[in-house]
């Protein structure tokens, strides 16, 4: 498409986005969002196919080339607009277009695209974190099923899913990485049971998972039996974009930018810069972090299109993006003090508490999606290829 004609698309999206979004949605991802206002933003979202604008459209997608969904990617993100980001359309979906039958693609990816089915992640388990290819997990073929025994944990969002993707053991006597499958399952069936664990920042959003004998079916196998790992590894690569391609630039769950609070907590001298020198410091460092994870990650895209390589750089992605959410949210802290470290009374407003909470929650993103240690590993082995 040519550049005049990207520019009439990107007028376009603009003028779809102005008709269709509610200005009080205009406020970034907020957890107190009005219901009926998101729930309608979603609806516009998906009848316009911008969940998964790439996907053809026969998916449930919007049938977009890469320059087009760039420029959606960056209209919404102008006017911080909710996304619908479900593990379905960042991780799962994906992956099934890579790897998926004919058959899987058109089950999954319009309930997909259509934010009809929730899915959770079934990787990690008590003996198999960072070390994920030593999971215990089992899968027995009976007929058309497999009969799953196991447990997961740190399974996000399981208590509400619909559906899992789970790597399984189905080979018990194959060397570790060669015995895993990856399968697909509903989780509302006898045989599953979820149990939510209590974090540090109040939620629960991970759980404990339980299989005793629950059923998937034969058809629901993704890729090769026992050729589980190389799509395991595949998937994890999506997430790691996702989060490397986020490039923080939103402080937790609230409206303000990191900017916008520390010119409000902080204020700014007669020259219009930032009193505290040592903050001012910090968050010009900040935004080169952010400039430069941008960059970083905008050609690695384009390299892996190029040729269908280097997609472990993705972990680069990952750690940066895991070091640099967490900076932003100690410049938060450092900008509001003691306001900033409130639980609970009367003393804090709802966006003080919220940020606390916002701040705690994020000293796990070293350690989701894969720990800093492992995403150092891969750097070193498969991107600059030191040897071992």
């Amino acid at each position: 498409m040519s550049t005049a004609n990207l520019e009439e698309f990107r007028q376009e999206i603009r003028t779809w986005i102005d008709e269709n979004l509610p200005s009080e949605l205009r406020v970034g991802t907020r957890k107190d969002l009005p219901k009926k206002l998101l729930s309608q933003w979603n609806k516009a979202l998906i009848s316009r196919g911008l969940v998964a604008p790439e996907w053809d459209t026969e998916y449930g997608g919007g049938g977009l080339d890469r320059k087009q969904a760039g420029i959606v990617k960056e209209e919404l993100n102008a006017v911080r607009a909710p996304k619908l980001r479900t593990f379905g359309v960042a991780m799962l979906g994906p992956t099934l277009l890579e790897f998926g039958t004919e058959e899987q693609k058109r089950e999954f990816l319009p309930q997909i695209a259509r934010n009809e089915v929730t899915w959770c992640q079934g990787y990690s388990e008590p003996g198999a974190g960072s070390d994920l290819a030593s999971l215990q997990t089992r899968a027995v073929r009976e007929g058309d099923e497999y009969i799953v025994t196991g447990q997961k944990i740190w399974t996000t969002g399981a208590d509400k899913a619909d559906w899992i993707f789970c790597l399984v053991r189905t080979e018990p006597d194959a060397p570790k990485h060669e015995g895993i499958s990856f399968l697909l399952f509903p989780m509302k069936q006898e045989g599953v049971k979820v149990s939510p664990l209590n974090l540090i920042d109040g939620s629960a959003d991970f759980s404990q998972v339980f299989f005793d004998g629950a059923r998937a079916k034969a058809s629901h196998l993704v890729g090769p039996l026992n050729g589980g790992w190389t799509i395991a590894k595949r998937l994890l690569q999506h997430e790691r974009t996702q989060d490397g391609g986020s490039e923080g630039g939103i402080t937790g769950a609230m409206k303000d930018t990191i900017f916008d609070l520390v010119k409000r907590e902080v204020g700014l001298d007669a020259r219009g810069t930032l009193q505290d020198p040592t903050i001012r410091e910090r968050l010009a460092q900040q935004e080169l972090e952010q400039l430069g994870l941008r960059l970083t990650m905008r050609r690695a895209g384009e390299e892996m299109r190029a040729s269908q390589t280097g997609r472990d750089i993705a972990s680069l992605g990952k750690y940066r993006w895991a070091n640099m959410v967490k900076d932003e949210q100690d410049i938060a802290m450092m900008a509001m003090g003691a306001q900033g470290l409130g639980w609970s009374g009367d003393g804090f407003g709802a966006d003080q508490l919220e940020r606390t909470r916002a701040w705690l929650t994020t000293r796990a993103d070293s350690i989701w999606g894969g720990t800093n240690e492992v995403q150092l590993n891969v750097i070193a082995k498969r991107v600059l290829k030191i040897p071992e």
